[in-house]
């Protein structure tokens, strides 16, 4: 994904991104220098307690405002919000309290007056201003998330508090600024001369438990804890994490006790999480259901224009098959997008029930005939071939992608499987060249409101795949209205809508009700899952 390995000295600065059309791929150049800490020499000293990690990919420029290649794990490793989501509540955070105004479009912020960045500079109302603007000013960029549309202004109160001030009422507000991106905060020096975030950063200074201070391009990195950690210390004196892309060579590294802890869904297959599992050597758990694993049918490309050609798809995917012999049990079977326990999901809506038989009949009346002697069907002489499109590193998918080409098989349809490493799988979400992809939820507290949002831009899957909806303008138009409705009553019926159309139209083929999973060695202690699927509490973990 990078193309230097140097290693980049404490005093290197980041390679500039050049702003262009093109931001998504031009991060790729930027390179993450360590971050500032002082004291960081003592977690640097013999007999220091490291927990190793692995990810697939590496972590990225760290820039707390922009996306991939940024890992998310890593940026909540560093940076911090205003709020955070902690088991079904936005509590305080770097914000002490906060007051919303009658007409809820303007939040002040009372910030903590304890808090200091990795560099040991005062967290505070300027910097919470700074960092908010620079968040609008690539508001195209973040335009997926209805609250940086709404945000007019951040205007200073005094030294410790702020206003935030919305366009209209928006009910999401204090989730969003929850989530791991966009707008969490760099310290000062960080900052480019030009003040744009979005050209690329000086060195990744946040007020989070970690710090960078060791880093390999495509290699590894390794974060200290944050001596100036306002917050409950790290119990571990380091991460390293290691860049290890495929899920077996994780799987041997661990039983090497090269690393300490493998976690998160798709992070090995589910045919090793049950062998380390069964072989009692090592601890392992399953978290609580997070989000939904689901592929978006393309409706504006090839024979998936046609809806009878997308129901049969979902008719003739043996999902219970997938739980039971792909997953072992540890995803629920999914026939939503979202969870009815999420809110605003609880919608009645008819499953689409494993049937192959019914499947063959919408492909007929589709015109799309079976000729004798041959395993694919044909429509005037073509044969119906689809791609399903996967990241490379997610060892679930693949496995998911597999057995879903082989239960199309038995009903006339070729799938060609392709796999391909996180930056090109992105592309391909982004320009909409994919006949099927797999589009995860977001989770909570993303989902619903944040995914309907991101259905609105085409940077993402969701709105290429919808593209080809004679109801595409409406939808969009009822997702906003949901998003800015201020009437429980009303938002609610609006959802009804937009999950019963996506439904019904056979855009999402719901797999499961997705889990993280974590196996780690006996001597580490206190893993816990994360309140958000990418978020890893490493400053809970300790090394005996």
């Amino acid at each position: 994904m990078f193309g230097s390995s140097k290693r980049l000295s404490t005093c290197s600065k980041w390679l500039p991104i050049l702003l262009s059309a093109t931001l998504l791929l031009s991060a790729c150049s930027e390179k993450p220098s360590p971050g500032t800490a002082a004291g960081n020499g003592k977690a640097a000293e013999a007999g220091a307690k490291t927990i190793r990690f692995s990810s697939a990919n590496d972590i990225g420029p760290l820039n707390p405002h922009m996306y991939a290649p940024n890992q998310m794990f890593a940026q909540n490793m560093v940076y911090e919000s205003l709020v955070k989501y902690v088991d079904g509540k936005v509590v305080p955070h770097l914000a002490e309290k906060w007051e919303v105004s009658g007409d809820g479009k303007t939040y002040t912020f009372f910030l903590r007056k304890d808090v200091k960045f990795s560099d040991g500079t005062s967290f505070n109302a300027d910097n919470v201003v700074k960092n908010v603007k620079a968040v609008l000013a690539n508001k195209q960029r973040h335009s997926w998330l209805e609250l940086v549309n709404q945000l007019k202004d951040a205007v200073k109160v005094d030294e410790y508090t702020v206003r935030i001030v919305l366009a209209n009422p928006y009910y999401p507000m204090l989730q969003e600024l929850a989530l791991i991106r966009p707008i969490r905060f760099l310290g000062d020096a960080g900052f480019p001369a030009s003040g744009n975030t979005s050209e690329g950063i000086k060195a990744p200074i946040g007020t989070g438990p970690w710090v960078l201070t060791d880093y390999k391009s495509n290699e590894y990195a390794e974060f200290s804890r944050n001596p100036n950690y306002w917050g409950e210390k790290p119990k571990a004196d380091k991460i390293r994490v290691a860049v290890i892309p495929d899920g077996e060579s994780r799987v041997l590294a661990f039983e090497k006790k090269d690393i300490d802890v493998i976690y998160g869904d798709g992070s090995i297959s589910l045919d090793s999480f049950k062998y380390l599992k069964e072989s009692g050597k090592y601890e392992t758990a399953i978290s609580e259901p997070l989000f939904t694993k689901s592929i978006a049918l393309n409706t504006n490309k090839g024979p998936l224009k046609d809806i009878n050609v997308r129901k049969a798809i979902e008719h003739a995917f043996n999902k219970k098959a997938v739980i039971n012999n792909v997953f072992y049990g540890t995803d629920k079977l999914a026939d939503t997008l979202f969870p009815p326990s999420f809110p605003y999901s609880n919608v009645k809506l008819t499953p689409y029930a494993y049937d192959v038989s019914k499947a063959e009949k919408l492909l007929n009346d589709a015109g799309w005939v079976l000729p004798v002697k041959k395993e694919f069907r044909e429509k005037d002489g073509v044969p119906l071939e689809l791609e399903l499109s996967f990241d490379s590193a997610n060892n679930v998918h693949k496995a998911i992608a597999e057995v879903l080409q082989g239960d199309l098989r038995k009903i006339g349809i070729n799938v060609k499987l392709i796999g391909e490493e996180s930056q090109l799988f992105g592309q391909r979400q982004t320009n909409g060249n994919f006949h099927m992809i797999f589009s995860d939820t977001f989770g909570i507290p993303y989902d619903p409101h944040a995914m309907v949002s991101s259905m609105r831009v085409p940077s993402h899957a969701d709105y290429q795949a919808q593209a080809g909806l004679p109801m595409k303008k409406e939808l969009d138009q009822k997702i906003e209205a949901a998003l800015l409705s201020t009437d429980e009553k009303t938002r609610q019926e609006l959802y009804n809508y937009i999950l019963t159309t996506l439904h019904d139209q056979a855009v999402y083929l719901p797999i499961s009700y997705g889990t993280n999973l974590t196996v780690y060695q006996k001597n580490i202690k206190g893993v816990k899952f994360g309140q958000m699927n990418s978020e890893i509490p490493f400053e809970k973990m300790d090394k005996e």
